[in-house]
């Protein structure tokens, strides 16, 4: 279902009283319907002011939790690994390289590196005790919060499993080019490129736990909820972390995943059970799941309307549509400011990916962009996830060089020069200047 029709649809829907709004207020829905040209009458416009300056993204966010350490990430980040961030750790991609004779890591991240994408802390759930509600109109007989339709883990294990490869990226993964490389200042985590890893999944459709919790066949929302510490920031508590999910995606691809390469999830990501939705920004893949309201009617919060939409000079007033897809990214394997010695040649590494489609070709510039040439693809292009890549490179005069490398992915989706600024810093996919020196 193509995203911004359907968001239409939910804010007329909303409007004529068909739809809730979770924890939305008035003001911010209205001027969501304004900027859509649903609202048009000059009481409703006059509402319609600018968007919430709340970053879902960021140290302004640890800050305000109110429950909980922070940061409050449980696993060892050992420096030579990752780059902390308040509540988030970066994974360095120099330390891919660093493994096995030197060969480095395969497609997927091990746990331990896996970067840590968190809005407050994470929380230590015990998988005995551990139930997954569903509830709502969308379900035959419509449960309520009170008396849901409950899953155990071991209920979810008895079920169909299904794996899944597939990566794992912050909408706001390199947010920090936007300052420096386009002189751009935005709020929120500075991610470089390392708020992205991917992983083998495994767990059980979400489509076939919706059929066994009995699908109705007039449900058209999805809204699930993870069990972390409510998320304050701005003197707003906002609740745990919860995004509504179309239901033609939900019986797509999504998987209820339990297992992370082959091992039970581990607290930072996701334990005992979190969503995995191929292909979307990370916010989609809900960590901690604790709940799915399924609706017979369109479901906002604040993580479809305040956050994780684009606002900015080139987006309507309202913001664009919730953030669904990923963009096209490049990354070498090489820490910035690397030192290569001249007349040598180098084999560079890198990966390269598109929450659109697989990748088709990776280009490599060693003279700031003005020459191309292709790299040689170390793996069978996958949608959803990453292609690994070398690219041979002698330099024969010492000096600084700025290496940049692109993706083109099957649908014909090129990293520009330049990324289209958007207020929060969210999916930067042009390409980025990487620093070496060479002596």
């Amino acid at each position: 279902m193509d995203e911004a029709a359907y968001d239409r649809l939910r804010r007329r829907q909303w409007l004529a009283g068909e739809a809730r709004a979770d924890g939305v207020d008035r003001r911010t829905l209205l001027r969501l319907l304004s900027a859509a040209g649903v609202v048009t009458t000059p009481a409703l416009a006059d509402t319609a002011l600018a968007p919430s300056q709340a970053s879902a993204d960021g140290p302004v966010a640890a800050a305000g939790a109110a429950t909980g350490p922070v940061p409050g990430i449980v696993k060892p980040l050992p420096a030579e690994w990752f780059v902390p961030h308040g509540t988030n750790a970066e994974m360095r991609w120099d330390a891919l390289r660093d493994t096995d004779g030197g060969t480095g890591i395969g497609r997927h991240i091990p746990v331990e590196r896996f970067f840590v994408r968190n809005h407050t802390s994470t929380p230590l759930i015990d998988p005995d005790t551990w139930r997954l509600k569903l509830f709502g109109t969308g379900l035959s007989g419509a449960p309520t919060a009170d008396r849901p339709v409950e899953f155990s883990l071991a209920d979810l294990r008895s079920l169909p499993a299904a794996r899944i490869s597939a990566l794992m990226e912050c909408a706001g993964n390199a947010r920090s080019y936007f300052l420096t490389q386009q002189h751009q200042a935005v709020p929120g985590t500075p991610w470089t490129l390392g708020g992205v890893g991917s992983a083998s999944w495994r767990g059980v459709r979400l489509a076939d736990v919706l059929r066994e919790a009995g699908l109705a066949p007039g449900a058209v929302d999805l809204l699930p909820t993870g069990l972390d510490p409510s998320y304050v920031v701005g003197g707003t508590d906002y609740g745990p972390v919860r995004r509504p999910l179309p239901l033609a995606k939900a019986l797509e691809d999504v998987l209820l995943a339990y297992e992370m390469n082959g091992e039970p999830l581990t607290p930072d990501h996701g334990a005992p059970a979190r969503l995995v939705v191929p292909g979307w920004v990370g916010i989609a893949s809900i960590k901690w799941l604790g709940s799915i309201e399924v609706a017979d009617g369109p479901l906002y919060s604040p993580w479809n309307t305040d956050f994780y939409r684009m606002f900015g000079p080139d987006y309507p007033p309202g913001g664009g549509v919730p953030l669904t897809d990923q963009v096209a990214k490049s990354a070498f394997e090489l820490a910035a400011g690397a030192v290569l010695e001249a007349g040598s040649t180098h084999r560079l590494h890198g990966r390269s990916w598109s929450g659109a489609a697989a990748v088709r070709r990776v280009e490599v510039s060693s003279d700031g962009g003005r020459t191309w040439r292709r790299a040689e693809l170390r793996d069978e292009p996958r949608a959803h996830n990453w292609t690994r890549w070398t690219f041979d490179w002698r330099p024969e005069r010492p000096g600084p060089y700025e290496l940049r490398a692109r993706t083109t992915d099957r649908r014909g989706n090129t990293q520009p020069r330049t990324a289209v600024f958007n207020r929060e810093g969210y999916l930067f996919g042009a390409v980025v200047a990487h620093p070496v020196t060479v002596v």
